[in-house]
């Protein structure tokens, strides 16, 4: 447990989901990234033009996942909203990502 939490960490909690972290390391075909979850954090990533808002944007790639034989990678992201910042969570392809 991480101190000053009252739950277990994204670490402990990966590790306890029951997928082995040599599958979820497993990238040979995919993208060459570290797998989230490696220590417990995430990786910082760019996210390259959005459906929400075009351009480039800072965010952290929180997991992969391969769907129909593409790679996609969640991430979380902020973009200007009509209100100000706004953040985003969604899977991206991994196309549109790339390392920071």
């Amino acid at each position: 447990m991480t101190p000053g939490r009252g739950g277990r960490s994204l670490g402990e909690r990966a590790a306890a989901s029951g997928v082995p972290a040599a599958a979820a390391a497993s990238t040979a075909s995919g993208p060459q990234y570290a797998a989230a979850g490696d220590g417990g954090e995430g990786r910082h990533c760019w996210v390259r033009d959005p459906a929400e808002a075009p351009g480039v944007w800072p965010g952290l790639l929180i997991e992969w996942r391969q769907r129909n034989g593409a790679w996609q990678g969640r991430v979380a992201y902020t973009v200007v909203g009509p209100h100000g910042p706004a953040l985003v969570e969604t899977w991206v392809p991994a196309a549109r990502l790339e390392p920071r």
